[in-house]
């Protein structure tokens, strides 16, 4: 739980929030390691404060859903991200679109399907969605740029129904929420629930908004959930997985796969996964969770697997919420700062330790440094440059995780008097800068230093 003085000002946000944009109802949550650690709410539904069990409209955290059960079919082996839809969904006029441009909106689909907009009328079959499209469906080049696309989500969704043999949102209860034990997340409301409105603009009346079941679009936002199953989404994004996906799985949906902004972005989008950053009291902060909005409802979920804090919250309203969400993460911080890890000191391998120090890249000064599980750190000793940590394999290698050398394969090569440089990817690391004993690509000039 919170300090006392930090879910005051918690609560006194979020009242702000209420009274100033004028939300019939809003509920919000702090989670931390996994639980929820402050809970706050505001206004009434059905005459009554709602709870942490009170149902709101999710929007768009839907497609969360989706991108998991597409993730879950990759690692099985039924899919490939690179997969052009065509392979899982033909006779679409989409179909050279892959699944990662899909996840990730980069496939240069429409925004929204043919017809009337969908969130506000009932929806239609796959079949009638399928037969609208057409060559304007699409509207960039596949791959050149960051366009949100609903009609890629209900393809999405087409595509999971037709691995799975099975609707798409009973997959998702099955493989998700049931295992997550997030029960009370559903397609359709159930009691008690948030009615959405909208809330007219120069005056205090409501106007009730229509709920539709949205057909083949349903997994573009369909979804209701409350702030307890949120809580335990928010941990799941944040890397506690349970049995569901494979945390290095979930780490790679963060991944920043688009950026939506100028040369310094601040939003983008990985797998199914929307991306922030933040700078705040705490300094800053990577995010990842999703945003939602359908007519009458707005919710946000944000994770930040750095240090096991997560934000949420949802309101029955058309418009209104500005910055609730990280404006929570900054008094938070303010309130209560993250300690640091504590240090210890633990046991390294002697070829490890030997292996610690001073490398160079032509003349260009590296530090290698041990880190845990025989990992690796190889970094510029000016901070600036090409650094990455490396894994240990078990054929004695290293592989790169990050920066320039992801991907990439790390060799220690040894002589009969000992190791003699490191090899990455045709890059020669050596004790001395230029050692003319070391096979660096080019050679050394014969007469050395001069």
């Amino acid at each position: 739980m919170v300090l006392e003085g930090t879910a005051r000002a918690l609560l006194r946000r979020l009242a702000a929030e209420q009274a100033e944009a004028r939300l019939p109802s809003v509920v919000a949550a702090i989670v931390r390691d996994g639980e929820i650690a402050w809970f706050g709410a505001r206004g009434r539904v059905g005459g009554e404060p709602p709870t942490r069990d009170t149902q709101y409209r999710i929007g768009s955290i839907t497609k969360t859903f989706v991108a998991v059960v597409v993730m879950r079919l990759r690692d099985e082996g039924r899919l490939d991200l690179l997969d052009p839809l065509d392979k899982h969904v033909p006779g679409t006029p989409l179909g050279d679109v892959t699944v990662a441009q899909l996840l990730s909106h980069s496939g240069g689909l429409t925004a929204e399907s043919p017809g009337q907009w969908w969130e506000r009328t009932p929806g239609v079959p796959v079949a009638d969605l399928i037969a609208a499209l057409g060559p304007e469906s699409s509207r960039h080049r596949p791959g050149r740029r960051y366009h949100y696309s609903n009609l890629g989500f209900a393809l999405l969704g087409e595509l999971v129904a037709r691995k799975r043999s099975a609707p798409w949102d009973e997959v998702v209860r099955e493989e998700i929420l049931e295992p997550l034990g997030m029960r009370d997340t559903t397609p359709r409301p159930r009691a008690p629930h948030a009615t959405g409105y909208a809330v007219h603009p120069w005056a205090d009346t409501l106007l009730p908004e229509p709920e539709n079941d949205h057909g083949a679009m349903a997994p573009a936002g369909q979804m209701w959930s409350t702030a307890a199953d949120l809580a335990r989404w928010a941990a799941f994004i944040g890397g506690d997985t349970g049995e569901v996906l494979r945390p290095a799985t979930v780490a790679e949906m963060r991944e920043p796969a688009v950026v939506d902004d100028g040369d310094t972005w601040t939003r983008g989008y990985g797998l199914g996964l929307q991306l922030a950053r933040h700078t705040g009291p705490g300094g800053p902060r990577r995010l990842a969770g999703h945003t939602g909005s359908m007519p009458g409802f707005l919710a946000t979920v944000w994770a930040d697997p750095a240090d096991g804090t997560a934000v949420l919250w949802m309101a029955n309203t058309t418009s209104g919420v500005r910055n609730l969400d990280t404006s929570l993460l900054d008094i938070l911080a303010e309130h209560e700062p993250p300690l640091p890890a504590e240090w210890s000191p633990s046991p390294v391998d002697e070829d490890l330790l030997a292996l610690t120090g001073p490398w160079y890249w032509g003349p260009t000064p590296y530090v290698l440094r041990v880190l845990p599980q025989r990992g690796l750190s190889l970094t510029p000793v000016s901070g600036q440059g090409r650094a990455s940590r490396f894994t240990a394999r078990p054929d004695g290698t290293w592989l790169g995780l990050d920066g320039y050398y992801a991907g990439e394969t790390l060799r220690v090569v040894r002589s009969p008097g000992g190791v003699t440089h490191l090899d990455l990817n045709t890059f020669i690391f050596t004790r001395e800068p230029y050692d003319p004993a070391a096979p660096v690509p080019g050679g050394v000039d014969p007469d050395g230093w001069r």
